[in-house]
């Protein structure tokens, strides 16, 4: 590991201090779902409006909480949409904590935001938590016209096991035949449940942040059985979807030292193959979840190349 940390981009290197050794398992789930429950504490004054909403879940299920963002100034036009997916390894995370992210994205790019707030794992496995995802796409668009959004103009963007949700939803879409999607923005998704301490080895990812033994607790959880088995949905770990065609445009960021990176490239990689448009950013010395250091040059990037590639997406076709 001293080999790789002298890798890291040294913007970066305030930000493992910080944050300690990295682990997670069932003894210690109660601690970082608090740590991670709320928004940092941070206070804009941007001219958004935030408003919680408990929508119809799928049949059989609970209503979704989601977070709608919206600019306060009227629009002479519908908008376009991001459904939003917040990470967490499928075990932690809450949509209030992305707001500051949410809130600016819906003032940058002039849209709505929708974010999720879906039923976190082991408590709810697969599919619990990508039906709620679903039910919320299906809820934007039903109600696209109360909510002042184009309907052709919704994508789907999440982080890292929000990453993976969004691909496996973008793959469920596809399935069923709508809503239709108008992109996909994918932060270090997490797609393969095969990636543990057993899969073959980069040796240079996973030592930060969200390590491979992590990466075990947080499938198990998820799926409910030991990950890498037989049998796996690929809405649940989009990697083992066999065909990748007919999906929409992604885009997707990765950093060199990130547990997920082998996955994202061969996924975006697999994806062009099959034709669909892709855009793909490696961030060199960037380890999983490094927008925690916002100050970093290397945040700013991803975070600028990721929102530009949203403006594209959503561009009005006239």
């Amino acid at each position: 590991m001293s080999d790789n940390l002298a890798l890291v981009d040294r913007e970066l290197l305030p930000l493992l201090d910080r944050l300690g050794p990295a682990a997670l398992d069932g003894t210690l789930l109660d601690a970082a779902r608090a740590e991670r429950a709320g928004p940092p504490g941070m206070v804009d004054k941007l001219p958004v409006e935030t408003v919680a909403r408990h929508i119809p879940g799928m049949p059989g299920d609970p209503e979704v909480r989601v977070l709608v963002s919206r600019p306060k100034a009227v629009s002479s036009a519908p908008m376009p949409a991001i459904l939003h997916i917040h990470g967490g390894g499928f075990v932690m995370g809450t949509a209030d904590r992305f707001l500051p992210l949410l809130r600016k994205w819906a003032d940058d790019l002039n849209c709505v935001v929708i974010s999720v707030d879906y039923r976190l794992s082991p408590e709810t496995p697969f599919p619990g938590p990508l039906d709620d995802c679903y039910a919320a796409l299906v809820w934007s668009v039903a109600n696209a016209a109360a909510l002042d959004i184009d309907a052709g103009r919704i994508g789907v963007a999440g982080e890292s096991a929000g990453g993976g949700l969004a691909a496996g939803l973008a793959l469920l879409v596809r399935q069923r035949s709508g809503p239709r999607l108008a992109f996909q923005n994918l932060q270090y998704p997490m797609l393969d449940d095969r990636t543990g301490p057993d899969s073959p080895r980069n040796p240079v990812t996973g030592d930060y942040v969200w390590t491979r033994e992590m990466n075990v607790f947080g499938w198990q959880s998820f799926l409910g059985t030991a990950p890498g088995a037989k049998g796996i949905s690929p809405f649940a770990a989009p990697a083992r979807a066999g065909d990748l065609s007919d999906l929409p445009p992604a885009y997707i960021g990765v950093g060199t030292l990130d547990l997920f990176l082998d996955e994202d490239v061969n996924y975006a990689l697999r994806m062009i193959r099959a034709r669909v448009p892709v855009e793909l950013d490696i961030f060199p010395g960037a380890f999983h979840a490094f927008e925690l250091e916002p100050r970093a040059g290397v945040t700013r990037r991803s975070m600028a190349r990721r929102t530009e590639a949203m403006r594209r997406a959503m561009a009005r076709e006239d």
